[in-house]
């Protein structure tokens, strides 16, 4: 059973029990929300009775699909299977959780944000990081004016592993920065340029450094790499009053009194005291299922929407398209606008 079963009257089934979606349907299920898991592999099935013995599996969609009791939908199978699966959810009056990233084709994932409006139901992106309670924290102390203007931010997502060969780097580790780029942004770049190395796999990208400029002239930095010999998660908040920095692998969240003022003309460092920051050590994974729950019974418009997850797969393609022209400035154009003016 469940750790802490709860009662609702909102119920929801995952699909795919694969490597993250054993993680949704263990964390819904301790949460007391799960209903129904979906699975047509055997490995699945077997995994999903292991971690979830109360739960039916079904291994044909339809089945939950044509369940009026199932409320919402949260879609962890690979990517190349997101939008069909999304679209019948939708169809079937289901509110919908996919994973990142929500489609890898651009024009299908404007067409399921075109049909969740459409019909009326939700649709939400698993952006992780945005509901990591020191990102939170993070976005709120700029809110606040703790930073001042924000000048650049920098994050490292390093790893010896796991190396694919079906997807690039950019695309396995990047859609996590950067969606917490335009979270803390709050705008949307004006252009990216991207460069790689290309070590192990033909045509796939071991290493990529991305750049995105903003409006005001502030710059974010990406750098991912699965043939690195140290694992780093770290982000680099850079301002005109204060910098903070946030370590993944210690949970360390750091706000750095250090400024650059001028003195006799010339560009000073002042440095202050170091202030460790606290917050929330809830599990973000926690938080998300929570907020998918919370948006599903309220009708409530979710954190990372479809808008939000179409904006981030927007921006990948864009840095794609510098990466396949060896780091060439592409032009960003914001696809809400473009979605807009159709």
């Amino acid at each position: 059973m469940a750790e802490s079963q709860q009662q609702t009257e909102t119920q929801f089934a995952v699909f795919g029990c694969g490597g993250w979606g054993k993680n949704i349907i263990r964390t819904m299920n301790r949460l007391g929300f799960l209903h129904a898991i979906v699975d047509p592999s055997g490995a699945g099935q077997a995994t999903a009775k292991e971690i979830a013995p109360d739960v039916p599996c079904y291994a044909d969609a339809q089945e939950v699909l044509n369940n009026d009791s199932v409320n919402g939908v949260m879609i962890a199978t690979p990517a190349e299977t997101h939008f069909a699966i999304a679209k019948d959810a939708i169809l079937a009056g289901k509110d919908v959780y996919v994973e990142k990233p929500m489609t890898i084709d651009l024009g299908e994932a404007k067409a399921l944000v075109e049909l969740a409006k459409r019909e009326g139901r939700l649709l939400m992106v698993g952006h992780l990081l945005e509901y990591h309670p020191a990102i939170c924290k993070i976005e709120s102390m700029i809110e606040e004016g703790v930073l001042g203007e924000i000048q650049y931010v920098v994050s490292n997502r390093l790893n010896l592993g796991k190396l694919r060969t079906e997807e690039n780097v950019l695309w396995s580790f990047a859609p996590h920065d950067i969606s917490v780029m335009l979270r803390l942004m709050k705008a949307y770049p004006t252009n990216v340029i991207s460069t790689g190395g290309t070590f192990l796999t033909d045509g796939i990208a071991d290493t990529a450094l991305t750049q995105l400029s903003f409006p005001t002239g502030a710059k974010c930095h990406v750098f991912v790499s699965w043939l690195n010999p140290v694992k780093e998660q770290k982000l680099t908040v850079v301002g005109s009053k204060n910098m903070i920095t946030f370590c993944d692998m210690t949970k360390a969240l750091t706000l750095h009194n250090q400024t650059v003022d001028f003195v006799d003309g010339v560009p000073t460092p002042v440095k202050g005291e170091a202030e460790v920051i606290e917050f929330s050590d809830e599990m973000p994974l926690d938080l998300e299922c929570k907020h998918f729950v919370e948006s599903v019974t309220n009708s409530t418009t979710p954190r990372t929407d479809g808008e939000n997850g179409l904006r981030v797969l927007s921006i990948l393609h864009d840095a794609q398209r510098s990466l396949d022209a060896n780091g060439a400035v592409v032009e960003c154009a914001d696809v809400l606008k473009e979605c807009a003016s159709v």
